[in-house]
Order: structure tokens, then sequence, then C-alpha cells
């Protein structure tokens, strides 16, 4: 809407009953409420409901925080403060770390400034005097954030005693943050540096309204529920430890029978689609990487070491492996398209402060597929990996969405090689009327890539599945078939995984499925639970039966109560439970329990094995 010269936006407003409005965009530029118009304008009002207006509720939460933390904390240094999805977060030196009780009394403070209902008041200054105005506070962090930048003019933003450098907007005064909640405390380096002092980092959120944020805060207590860290302990599936190192996981038998599931599954299918096994080492000379463009655009990620004076990296991917099995002699055209498949083990050097369990480890397994074609085939590949993803997404039960990542600054290539790239995977998709997003400026260094974000029981978004595009590369490692004229020709590369990091694809099927996995995943299928010592025998047989029928099964010794025995499996999430006493063994035959259903009574030891085949639905 048009709004004429003079006008205070805040009055305006109030006047004309426009609700849950924090900021305004005045000529497309964001502005605060306060702002008086010095000509007649075009006015777009940001209600606080909007994506907009939490950025900007969430931001001054941050401020009202740091003010909290002021008042409890007086000699505390602040560095940043922004807005983050779903809430926000404030880098502060206190002298000390800060605990839950900590957290809890700046939240009741928080609460008494909201009350208080201080106006967000804006002083523009110059560069200098801000400097000066920190550095009278002794807050070494804000001076050096303000030293970076090169404007000559800064924005003060104040309310209440608190003062802060930023350029805002911000709502107009702390009563209008009513709906927010502070969640946790961490380390954090400043600006992000090893190097540099550690911070106290506290995580809160804000929403609108306290319906959004009740949801939100049962969500998070969903996602506590599920984190694959507890799970993976609770249901003895791996392990991380300092001993060994962190980001270097140790598989427990559990873990491993549903890592060798998983594996097996990919095995198959990859035969059944005319791959062929390969396996490259895990040190390749550093020289290879030079080639590749790995050591100029990718060494802060890997790993190197000498062998007899000769410099080695560890591979963080597997493809050089592949292209030298391709090198491995001359290819003729009608060998094309060539499908190398290997569960590689890769390594990346991933900082500390960002692991996290199976997720973001230092060691990882990826199920990595190089596809050697000729340009015109590459469609026909690259929707041959679609239906791929979405057959493996299907088995395993997941929605997924697509976006093309494209150029990023730092790559390798021609303008035109990018643009062919991109253009094949854009085809791919729209040919095969697949819905997708681009995500620019994301792609590899030697190439842009599909990326599928497959989305989880309660919404959440996992990177898995990625389809890379690459001329680059058979470029630089002049690839060659020879074509039907008799001529060599460059091929295309085609770099793709179908679940990804099998251990992260580990963490998000724990978290999807809470640790109680369907049947054909379950590591554990079935537990014998004699009712006694005396039925121990009996319990062995029967076990041994499901065995030989390959049914994944263990059997119960310990020397407890059938209660306690019952509630040890319920724990670990056992699908079906088979209790064996008297009457079982009189009968030859086994009394069922399955899990979240109960007692499914009486049944012949082959009348189970039939149960647990076509419930499992032969996926393997």
């Amino acid at each position: 809407m048009q709004v004429e010269s003079g006008v205070n936006l805040f009055d305006f407003t109030r006047e004309h009953k426009l609700k849950n409005v924090v900021a305004a965009k005045v000529n497309g530029k964001v502005l605060d409420l306060n702002y008086t118009l010095d000509k007649e304008s075009d006015v777009e009002f940001i209600d606080i409901n909007s994506q907009e207006g939490l950025e900007i509720l969430r931001h001054s939460a941050a401020h009202i925080m740091a003010e909290a933390i002021q008042t409890l904390f007086k000699e505390a240094k602040f560095a940043i403060g922004p807005a983050i999805e779903n809430g926000f977060y404030y880098d502060v030196d206190v002298g000390r770390p800060l605990t839950q009780d900590d957290l809890q009394s700046v939240e009741t403070q928080m609460k008494k400034i909201v009350g208080a209902n201080y106006p967000f008041k804006r002083k523009d200054t110059s560069k200098q005097e801000a400097l000066k105005f920190f550095k009278e506070k002794n807050d070494e962090y804000k001076v050096e954030i303000i030293e970076s930048i090169p404007d000559e003019q800064v924005s003060l933003y104040q309310q209440g005693d608190f003062v802060d450098f930023c350029r805002g907007p911000h709502i107009p005064s702390t009563g209008y943050l009513k709906h927010f909640k502070l969640l946790s405390v961490a380390s954090a380096y400043f600006r992000g540096d090893e190097t540099r002092p550690s911070m106290q980092r506290i995580y809160g959120t804000a929403f609108a309204t306290k319906e959004d944020l009740e949801n939100y805060l049962n969500f998070l207590e969903e996602v506590k529920k599920r984190d694959h860290r507890k799970l993976g302990k609770e249901l003895d599936l791996f392990s991380i430890n300092d001993e060994v190192g962190a980001g270097f996981v140790i598989w427990h038998p559990k873990g491993a029978i549903l890592r060798e599931i998983i594996e097996t599954f990919e095995k198959k299918e990859h035969i059944n689609r005319g791959y062929e096994f390969v396996k490259g080492p895990e040190l390749l000379k550093t020289q290879l990487w030079k080639i590749s463009g790995h050591y100029d655009n990718y060494r802060e990620n890997m790993y190197f070491t000498e062998v007899e004076n000769v410099s080695f990296g560890i591979k963080p991917m597997n493809c050089l492996g592949h292209i030298q099995v391709y090198k491995s002699r001359l290819r003729s055209y009608k060998e094309l398209p060539k499908r190398f498949f290997e569960l590689g083990v890769v390594h990346r050097h991933e900082k500390s402060g960002v692991l996290h369990g199976l997720l973001r480890v230092r060691e990882f397994t990826q199920d990595d597929a190089h596809i050697f074609c000729t340009k015109e085939q590459l469609n026909d590949e690259i929707i041959g990996v679609l239906d791929f993803v979405k057959y493996a997404m299907d088995i395993f039960n997941f929605d997924y969405e697509m976006e093309i990542s494209t150029r990023p600054e730092k790559s390798i290539g021609t303008d035109e090689d990018w643009q062919n790239a991109t253009n094949a995977l854009i085809n791919a998709l729209e040919n095969t009327k697949r819905p997708y997003q681009i995500n620019e400026g994301d792609g590899a260094f030697y190439g842009p890539k599909i990326d599928v974000k497959l989305k989880d029981a309660i919404g959440r978004k996992w990177q898995c599945a990625t389809i890379q595009c690459d001329f680059t590369l058979p470029e630089r490692f002049n690839l060659e078939y020879i074509d039907k004229d008799g001529l060599p020709k460059r091929p295309v590369m085609v770099h793709r995984v179908i679940l990804g990091s099998i251990e992260r694809f580990v963490a998000v099927l724990i978290e999807n499925y809470a640790g109680d996995f369907p049947l054909w995943l379950a590591p554990i299928q079935a537990r014998v639970v004699p009712i006694s010592e005396k039925f121990e025998d009996y319990a062995t047989k029967v076990y041994k039966q499901l065995k030989d029928a390959d049914i994944r099964v263990d059997i119960e010794k310990r020397n407890e109560t059938i209660a306690k025995k019952v509630r040890f499996a319920e724990l670990e999430k056992i699908p079906y439970i088979l209790v064996v006493g008297q009457k079982e063994y009189e009968s030859q035959g086994v009394s069922i329990r399955k899990r979240k259903i109960g007692d499914l009574g009486f049944r012949s030891v082959n009348e189970f094995i039939e149960i647990v085949k076509s419930e499992a639905g032969g996926v393997l």
C-alpha cells in the first residue's frame, strides 16, 4: 500500500488496527515500526506469523536474552546472537561454563524484561563511536566484529540497559516476545575458529503463538526419544569412545547385523541393475588427488601420510579408484555404459565440534558407484539411477524431495561442461515429470548434482542419495573409448550414491523407527524365552529350527523370572517373543507375543516360520 510522507509506521498500525505487525518493508527495505516516512512510500507490513516476522521476533529474543545475561553476569561479554531455523542463540563469555540452573535463571530474568515492555531503540552512529563504546565496556569480541566490517556508519540497538551492535530490524518492544523457551547450552569457538576462545552458546526458541511453541517443544521431546545415539546404546548397536577416537564407530553384533542386512540388499539390487563390483585402495598417491582437483579444492577435508618419502592421500571418496579400473584397458563404445559399484570405506577430516553420532563421522562406508557412458546414454543412465532411488526409498518406506545443486564458487571445469552437466540433470527430471527445486551454488567442485532429501516419520529431512554429472574428471584423467567410427571419444561420468553413507543411513533408520525396526530390518527378529531352566533344552531346539529357517533369533538364558525376561525383550524392541514351557514342550510349539500387539497364542514352530516369512515380505 502507498503511505504518505510524515507517517510513523507504528502509529499507522494502531490507527488501522493492523494486529500482529512487527516490522515493515518500505520500498522493499525492511525497517523497524518506529520509522517515520520521509516521503510517500510503498509499504508492506510484516506479520509476526510470517517467516520474516518470526526471524525478527527470534533475533529480538536473542537481544532480550543477552540483556538478561548482562543483568545476571555483570562482566559478560558478547559475540553474535542471530535468529536460526526455529529459534535463536547467543555466544557469550561469562568466565565459566553455564549450567541448566543458569539457563533457568536467564529465562526468569527474560520474563521480567518482557514484562517491562522496553522499547527497542535504534541509533545510527559512526563506526569509531561504536568502537569507543564497546572498548569502554571491555568487550573485545564486539570490538573485533565491528573492526572487521567495511562500513563507516553502523547502527546500535538498545532495550532497557542493554546496547548491542546490530543492523536490525527488531520488534517494537520487548513485550512482543510472549512465547519462548531456552533449550540448551554448548561450547562454541569465537568465529568458529578452534584457535580462538571457547564461548558459551545458549540456544532458545520463540513462536508467535502458545500453541506453536507447545507443538515445537513436543516435537523436540519426540526427537530426544528418537536420538540414535541414545537408542544405539540402549539397543547395543554401536559405540563411539575417546579411547578409540572421536568420529570412529565401533559396531556391536546387532549393529553389524543391521548393516549386513542393508548391504546385502544393496549388493543384490546393484547386480540386478547391471553394476559390476570393484574395490579400490584406501591410500592413493597425492599426485592423483592433484590431477583430480581434490588437492586444491578439498584437501582441508582429507588426511595425508607418507610411505617411503612418497606422499599419499587417504581417500575421502571412491571415484579415483573407479577411474583407474576404467583406464586399465582400452574401452569400446560397445562396452558402455560401465557401472562400477563399491561399498567403499572413506575418511574425511571433520572438526570435533561438528561430529554427531553416526550422522557426522570421520570414517564411513558409501554405497558408491560411477557410471561411464556416452553423451547419448547419459539421460537414460540418470533416469535409471532415479528409478533405483525410488525403489530403495519405497522399500524403506520414505517419502523424499529432490533439488539440483549448481556450480559453487570453488570449482573446476569449463562453463560449457557445467552447463551441459546441469542440463542433463534437469532434462532427466523433467522427462520423467519429477518435481525439483534449484539449490544455487551447492554442487560438488567437479559437477552439479541432484540431492535427494528423504522425510522421516516426524517430518525431518535428511540428505542421503546424490546423483552427480561430471564432464570434468574424464577430461583430467584423459578417459577415452573407441567409438563406432574408430575415433577416440570422451565418456561422461556419473557419480552416485543411493543410500549414501551407511553410517548416516543407519542413524536415520534408528530415528525414523525410534529403534523399533520393521521385521525385515530387525537385527533380532525373535527371542526364545524358556519359562525356567528346565525348558532350556527345548528352547535350544526351537532356536536351532528357526536358525535353520534363516530367521534371526537368540535365546534368553538369564536366571530371571519370566516377567523380567519378557520385559528385557520388550525394552530391546524385539518383534517376537516365543515363550516355551511345559505346554509348549508337550505340544512341540511356541506361545507367541508380538511387540505392540500382545499374545497371539500357541503355534507350531513351522507355523511361526511362515508368519515371519510372510511379514518380512521377501525383501531379503
